[in-house]
């Protein structure tokens, strides 16, 4: 059974809950979210007021792919909608709904009307979560932004609607890691993250 939320949603119970829907069903992909959650940790104290927000995200941004979760198929809408039904910040459930691209890969799915019952911030704290998510690989491994969306491709195929969506949002991902890049070496993380 399942914890349910305490609102502000911290980033200790945002790892509880995460583990709870991710270790033991989904256990790569809950060495991606362990590690896109490090590399958040690492940026959060440079981002002040935000910087919880960040890493509370990074916990939670791929909940959707849970099996208790996944009622559409769509992780960033499946993941936003659960973590509104337990009264998680709205900020934390509108990054998850957008996280890295996601209107792109919402398009293609047929869910766009659903997905823009959310909202997508475009905020310095938005891109620096999809920068994480961008540049960590399905087993955790650290991996460059353009290893990233090979791997991508190459694990889903040119045919599939992931790889067209990764196309569709592919300017808008790249700008977001350009902004995060940029910000990360005027505070002097560009090297550790």
């Amino acid at each position: 059974m399942l914890r349910h939320l305490v609102t502000p949603l911290q980033p200790a119970a945002a790892e509880t809950l995460a583990h709870q829907l991710l270790a033991d069903a989904l256990p790569r992909r809950w060495s991606h979210v362990v590690a896109v959650a490090a590399k958040a940790r690492r940026i959060a104290s440079s981002l002040e007021q935000d910087g919880e927000l960040l890493e509370t995200t990074a916990w939670v941004h791929d909940v959707g792919y849970a099996p208790p979760v996944a009622t559409t198929g769509f992780h960033p809408l499946d993941g936003a909608r659960f973590l509104a039904a337990q009264a998680a910040p709205a900020r934390v459930v509108d990054l998850v709904a957008f996280h890295s691209s996601a209107w792109a890969e919402a398009r293609e799915f047929g869910l766009a009307k659903e997905l823009a019952t959310f909202e997508d911030e475009r905020s310095l704290t938005r891109d620096l979560l999809w920068y994480c998510d961008m540049t960590t690989g399905p087993d955790g491994t650290d991996l460059g932004f353009e290893d990233r969306m090979a791997e991508v491709r190459e694990r889903y195929g040119p045919d599939h609607y992931v790889t067209r969506a990764l196309d569709a949002g592919m300017d808008e991902r790249r700008a977001a890691v350009r902004r995060s890049r940029e910000w990360l070496t005027s505070v002097g993380l560009a090297d550790q993250v």
